[in-house]
């Protein structure tokens, strides 16, 4: 520590160490449950699952989860490649940087971070609805969404000041909660030979029950639904041995939620047999209850006390959701302040080696994102739940598409990996499946966020936008710098 530095600032909570998190705090597994947490399974079958079903290609929305996990394998493996060489928490930052330049990697930087600050805003919203509806059924308060929100911030806030073995714990027991119970649903009901007509495995995996009705809009909420899986690479600093680590966390990661989202998708379709499911998806999701059409099967299967269980459950999975969310935007600030593309003083790490005063800016962020939705009386999941999840899930897939270009052109130069599939023919697959996932995000937008085209039309352009004042904000630092 500087010798100038006061006896104050040496006791304070966050006082400057090295600019380095904290080396071998995680493992696979680790790794593996921040990644869950973030995309968050209960979440992702109850709130996509349903209006696929609904709105996409009825009883083929397995498939569009086994496409959009293909893609995503696809990506990775230049992803993965990459991250051999390259090891940093700004992930997407630092390779697109890497492969594209300052100016592309510091307007990628902005993007990543407004994806996971807005995307956290949109599971704060559902999280406050669904704990206010169960704090109120089962107490006498009846407080509105955003206090329950404003009180989850500080909490979030409080464990990851707390390092990150601490999250890790936390989320590894909701995650296995809800995941479990999803699981075993499905093999039983895999088990059991499914529902009244069957297992249906035509009727849900042929070519021609994945292209009926709106397959893109399957395909849309699919890859929505596998969000975040790219933090395998934000923890790579904190990972034992990360060259190793970091790509057995991500294939195994990518594997699992395509099993997992597959797999269940397709035992909810065969509880209520191909022809009658997506009628009774519609139904739910036209009555406001999309989760209903999850949750009745899986309460026939256990009893009736699971239908308690499940609300719960679902509100500790966008709790696991934002914790995740929470780390990954305060190490994008983190490194964006190391490597003075913002103001320094948000590389600070407290004792426990975390970003503290990144944490604190990002908690800020948040509630600026939350409270005038709240101020407005704006219903938290038609608005902010909706809106800011299809607008995080296009910016996602914009930085997928960057990043696969990055790959491409950072190993035709550097040439220090030299295999052709890793470094040139699936991150251009992946690139062609990413862009036409991105074709079809921008032509459903409007039916993804549940709002009016102008709104669309709105949320779309604040991505180039923000993509353009990041590389401003590089170039403005980089005069002033010499």
């Amino acid at each position: 520590m500087d010798s100038r530095t006061t006896s104050s600032e040496r006791t304070e909570r966050d006082a400057p160490t090295a600019a380095t998190l904290k080396p071998n705090a995680l493992g696979v597994l680790g790794i593996l449950f921040f990644v869950l947490s973030g995309q968050a399974p209960l979440t992702g079958i109850a709130g996509a699952a349903p209006i696929s079903v609904a709105l996409g290609n009825g009883s083929g929305t397995p498939a569009a989860y086994v496409v959009a996990g293909a893609v995503i394998l696809l990506f990775s493996v230049g992803f993965i490649a990459m991250g051999r060489h390259v090891v940093d928490a700004g992930a997407f930052y630092t390779y697109i940087g890497t492969g594209l330049g300052r100016a592309a990697g510091a307007g990628s930087a902005s993007v990543a971070l407004f994806a996971y600050c807005v995307i956290q805003a949109a599971m704060y919203g559902l999280y406050g609805s669904i704990v206010s509806g169960l704090v109120s059924d089962h107490t006498p308060l009846h407080l509105p969404w955003w206090v329950y929100t404003l009180v989850t911030m500080a909490v979030v806030q409080a464990l990851g000041a707390l390092g990150i073995e601490m999250g890790a714990r936390v989320l590894a027991a909701f995650v296995l909660a809800e995941f479990s119970i999803l699981l075993v649903f499905g093999v039983v009901t895999l088990v059991k030979g499914g529902g009244p007509e069957g297992l249906g495995v035509a009727e849900s995996f042929s070519p021609s029950a994945a292209l009926q009705g709106a397959p893109g809009v399957a395909v849309m909420f699919a890859l929505a639904s596998m969000f975040g899986f790219e933090a395998t690479a934000i923890y790579g600093e904190e990972a034992k041995e990360p060259k190793k680590t970091v790509p057995r966390a991500t294939y195994l990661s990518v594997t699992v939620v395509t099993v997992f989202f597959a797999l269940t998708s397709w035992m909810l379709i065969s509880a209520y047999g191909a022809a009658k499911a997506p009628a009774a998806a519609a139904k739910a999701v036209a009555a406001g209850d999309s989760a209903g059409f999850v949750f009745a099967p899986v309460a026939d299967l256990f009893g009736g006390w699971i239908g308690g269980v499940l609300p719960v459950l679902l509100a500790t999975s966008l709790f696991a959701g934002v914790l995740t969310f929470h780390n990954s935007a305060s190490r994008y600030l983190f490194c964006l302040g190391r490597d003075r593309q913002l103001p320094a003083p948000l590389c600070r790490l407290n004792r426990r080696h975390a970003p503290a005063v990144a944490g604190r800016v990002q908690t800020a962020i948040a509630v600026l994102l939350v409270v005038p939705f709240a101020l407005a009386g704006k219903d938290p999941v038609l608005t902010l739940f909706s809106w800011f999840s299809g607008l995080a899930v296009l910016a996602m897939m914009l930085l997928y598409l960057l990043t696969s270009v990055s790959v491409v052109v950072y190993f035709r130069r550097r040439r220090v990996d030299t295999r052709l599939w890793n470094t040139v023919i699936a991150p251009v697959l992946g690139a062609l499946g990413i862009a036409g996932a991105i074709w079809l995000i921008l032509a459903n937008f409007t039916t993804l966020i549940g709002g009016e085209a102008g709104t669309a039309l709105w949320l779309v352009l604040s991505v180039p936008v923000v993509m353009a004042l990041g590389v401003a904000n590089q170039r403005i630092r980089r005069r002033r710098t010499g």
